[in-house]
Protein backbone atom coordinates (compact mmCIF):
# COMPACT_ATOMS: atom_id res chain seq x y z
CA UNK A 1 0.00 0.00 0.00
CA UNK A 2 0.92 3.27 -0.84
CA UNK A 3 0.25 7.01 -0.22
CA UNK A 4 1.85 10.68 -1.15
CA UNK A 5 1.44 13.93 0.82
CA UNK A 6 2.74 16.81 -0.84
CA UNK A 7 2.46 20.47 1.09
CA UNK A 8 0.17 22.82 -0.52
CA UNK A 9 0.28 25.73 1.69
CA UNK A 10 1.15 26.86 5.70
CA UNK A 11 -0.20 23.48 7.20
CA UNK A 12 -2.61 22.27 4.33
CA UNK A 13 -2.01 19.07 2.58
CA UNK A 14 -3.30 16.85 -0.16
CA UNK A 15 -2.78 13.24 0.44
CA UNK A 16 -2.98 10.62 -2.26
CA UNK A 17 -3.67 7.31 -2.16
CA UNK A 18 -2.47 4.42 -3.74
CA UNK A 19 -6.11 3.56 -5.32
CA UNK A 20 -5.44 7.29 -6.69
CA UNK A 21 -8.05 9.19 -4.39
CA UNK A 22 -7.29 12.38 -2.62
CA UNK A 23 -8.23 14.35 0.57
CA UNK A 24 -7.02 18.08 1.53
CA UNK A 25 -6.06 17.92 5.17
CA UNK A 26 -5.25 21.31 7.40
CA UNK A 27 -5.40 22.78 10.80
CA UNK A 28 -6.87 24.93 12.51
CA UNK A 29 -6.20 28.98 12.40
CA UNK A 30 -4.58 28.61 15.76
CA UNK A 31 -1.89 26.34 13.91
CA UNK A 32 -1.51 28.06 10.91
CA UNK A 33 -4.15 26.67 9.08
CA UNK A 34 -7.10 27.86 6.88
CA UNK A 35 -9.55 24.81 7.83
CA UNK A 36 -9.31 23.67 4.55
CA UNK A 37 -10.39 19.90 5.42
CA UNK A 38 -10.19 17.54 8.37
CA UNK A 39 -6.63 17.46 10.74
CA UNK A 40 -4.71 14.22 10.24
CA UNK A 41 -6.22 12.78 13.59
CA UNK A 42 -9.63 12.97 12.44
CA UNK A 43 -8.34 11.16 9.31
CA UNK A 44 -7.39 8.53 11.82
CA UNK A 45 -10.55 8.51 13.24
CA UNK A 46 -11.98 8.06 10.46
CA UNK A 47 -10.62 5.52 8.82
CA UNK A 48 -10.93 3.40 11.91
CA UNK A 49 -14.80 3.95 11.53
CA UNK A 50 -14.71 2.93 8.37
CA UNK A 51 -12.93 0.05 8.41
CA UNK A 52 -15.13 -1.77 10.83
CA UNK A 53 -18.10 0.02 9.75
CA UNK A 54 -17.47 -2.05 6.58
CA UNK A 55 -16.77 -5.02 8.54
CA UNK A 56 -20.37 -4.86 10.37
CA UNK A 57 -22.38 -4.52 7.16
CA UNK A 58 -20.31 -7.09 5.77
CA UNK A 59 -20.50 -9.23 8.18
CA UNK A 60 -24.29 -8.39 9.00
CA UNK A 61 -25.07 -9.15 5.15
CA UNK A 62 -23.20 -12.67 4.87
CA UNK A 63 -25.50 -13.77 8.53
CA UNK A 64 -27.97 -12.87 5.86
CA UNK A 65 -29.40 -9.97 8.42
CA UNK A 66 -31.78 -7.52 6.59
CA UNK A 67 -29.52 -4.92 7.06
CA UNK A 68 -30.37 -1.12 5.48
CA UNK A 69 -28.27 1.32 7.84
CA UNK A 70 -25.05 1.48 9.54
CA UNK A 71 -24.00 4.57 11.48
CA UNK A 72 -20.85 4.48 13.49
CA UNK A 73 -20.34 7.68 15.65
CA UNK A 74 -17.16 8.29 17.73
CA UNK A 75 -15.97 10.28 20.41
CA UNK A 76 -12.35 10.15 20.71
CA UNK A 77 -10.32 11.66 23.69
CA UNK A 78 -6.25 12.00 23.26
CA UNK A 79 -3.82 12.90 25.69
CA UNK A 80 -2.78 15.95 26.66
CA UNK A 81 0.88 15.98 26.19
CA UNK A 82 3.02 15.17 22.96
CA UNK A 83 2.72 12.98 21.35
CA UNK A 84 -1.21 13.16 21.88
CA UNK A 85 -2.11 9.57 21.13
CA UNK A 86 -5.76 8.86 21.36
CA UNK A 87 -5.95 7.39 24.52
CA UNK A 88 -9.51 6.40 24.62
CA UNK A 89 -12.27 5.66 21.41
CA UNK A 90 -15.98 4.95 21.52
CA UNK A 91 -17.87 3.58 18.99
CA UNK A 92 -21.44 3.98 18.82
CA UNK A 93 -23.16 1.44 15.85
CA UNK A 94 -26.75 2.36 15.03
CA UNK A 95 -27.71 -0.36 12.78
CA UNK A 96 -31.13 -0.50 11.44
CA UNK A 97 -32.74 -3.16 9.35
CA UNK A 98 -35.64 -5.66 9.76
CA UNK A 99 -35.93 -7.80 12.40
CA UNK A 100 -32.00 -7.92 13.03
CA UNK A 101 -31.06 -10.05 16.28
CA UNK A 102 -29.01 -8.43 18.91
CA UNK A 103 -26.64 -11.37 19.38
CA UNK A 104 -25.68 -10.79 15.43
CA UNK A 105 -25.36 -7.47 15.66
CA UNK A 106 -22.85 -7.86 18.81
CA UNK A 107 -20.94 -10.54 17.16
CA UNK A 108 -20.38 -8.72 13.56
CA UNK A 109 -19.14 -5.47 16.09
CA UNK A 110 -17.07 -8.40 18.37
CA UNK A 111 -15.22 -9.53 15.80
CA UNK A 112 -14.52 -6.35 13.81
CA UNK A 113 -12.92 -5.24 16.86
CA UNK A 114 -11.21 -8.30 17.93
CA UNK A 115 -10.02 -10.26 14.88
CA UNK A 116 -10.89 -7.98 11.60
CA UNK A 117 -10.50 -4.02 11.83
CA UNK A 118 -7.03 -3.50 11.86
CA UNK A 119 -7.33 0.67 12.00
CA UNK A 120 -8.47 0.10 15.22
CA UNK A 121 -6.97 -2.84 16.47
CA UNK A 122 -3.56 -1.06 16.04
CA UNK A 123 -5.02 2.32 17.13
CA UNK A 124 -6.17 -0.17 20.75
CA UNK A 125 -2.55 -0.21 21.45
CA UNK A 126 -2.34 3.47 22.90
CA UNK A 127 -5.94 3.94 23.16
CA UNK A 128 -8.78 1.87 24.99
CA UNK A 129 -11.66 0.89 22.52
CA UNK A 130 -15.02 0.44 23.84
CA UNK A 131 -18.14 -0.10 21.81
CA UNK A 132 -22.05 0.20 22.08
CA UNK A 133 -24.85 -0.05 19.85
CA UNK A 134 -28.49 0.36 18.95
CA UNK A 135 -30.97 -1.41 16.40
CA UNK A 136 -33.45 0.15 15.22
CA UNK A 137 -36.39 -1.21 13.19
CA UNK A 138 -36.48 0.23 9.39
CA UNK A 139 -39.64 0.96 8.35
CA UNK A 140 -41.64 -1.24 5.75
CA UNK A 141 -41.57 -0.53 2.37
Amino acid sequence: MKARIKWIEGVAFAGETGSGHAVVMDGAAEGGGRNLGPRPMEMLLLGAGGCTSYDVVTILKKARARITDCVAEINAERADTDPKVFTKIHLHFIVTGHALKPELVERAIHLSAEKYCSASIMLGKTAAITHDYEIVEAQAG
